[in-house]
């Protein structure tokens, strides 16, 4: 695990020398900073200060239900289920990454669809050119991940294609965004995919569901090792979509 890490922080441009060792700074401010160090730059008094000097609260002290943490999450609740890389069955409520705090999001990547498209370049994805932002380095990651996926067995390539990108639109049954607004996510070909709603038609967020997936965990693996997380993680599974999320696999 630790030389996936390692891996990740290169590509991102970030020496092993950067990371802060500060223990009085929150676990998860650390892995912004780690992940995203263009753009968070420090911590005081319960706020993330930016490299444009702007500041954001990292916890606004709300104790939250579980649809609270979905639907407005704030920094602190990004990170309240550690993204764990050795669970494939995903157990009732686990869905690390899929809290995001919006502000943060729009900030990084574009508060509009025009702002996000104007940092979107092309990306060769077998046979495809497709749309993901070059913001913190996330289509580099993208070209390194198709690099490593094109070695796979002839078998594998049946996944890649018909994949899609950006797209400004809300989660589907939700009243947040997408992370595919952001031009960070990915989603795979649908036919070998499952979607947690398609299976389970008229269930709610709290209800139990019935988990499916076909996508290999060495196409899974591949990703996460270029800071991208995958929905076959989350017990609302959605298998077909990574979304790169650098700091939820920093340490």
């Amino acid at each position: 695990m630790k030389g996936r890490l390692v891996g990740i922080l290169l590509l991102l441009g970030i020496t092993l020398g950067y990371a802060q060792t500060d223990v009085s700074l929150p676990t998860g401010v650390r892995k912004l900073m780690r992940a995203y160090p263009n753009f968070v730059q420090g911590y005081a008094d319960g706020k993330v200060r930016f490299s444009d000097g702007s500041e954001m609260t990292y916890d606004d002290g709300r104790e939250k239900s579980y649809e609270e943490r979905m639907n407005t999450a704030d920094l602190e609740d990004m990170f309240s289920i550690p993204y764990d890389t050795s669970v494939w069955k995903p157990s009732y409520l686990y869905d690390p990454g899929r809290a995001r705090c919006e502000s943060f999001f729009r900030k990084m990547y574009g508060n509009s669809s025009n702002e996000v498209q104007s940092h979107l370049v092309r990306v060769d994805w077998f046979g495809q050119k497709i749309l993901f932002t070059a913001v913190n380095g996330a289509a580099d990651s993208l070209k390194a991940v198709a690099a490593e996926l094109s070695r796979l067995p002839k078998s594998y390539m049946k996944y890649f294609s018909g994949a899609s990108t950006f797209y400004w639109r809300k989660v589907r049954g939700m009243d947040r965004l997408s992370a595919h607004s952001y031009g960070i996510a990915i989603d795979i070909n649908v036919k070998y995919s499952n979607f947690w709603l398609w299976s389970n038609p008229g269930k709610s967020e709290k209800d139990q569901i019935v988990y499916k997936n076909r996508i290999p965990r060495e196409i899974v693996e591949i990703f996460e090792r270029h800071g991208f997380i995958s929905g076959t993680r989350w017990y609302h599974y959605d298998t077909m979509h990574f979304e790169f999320r650098p700091e939820l696999l920093v340490e």
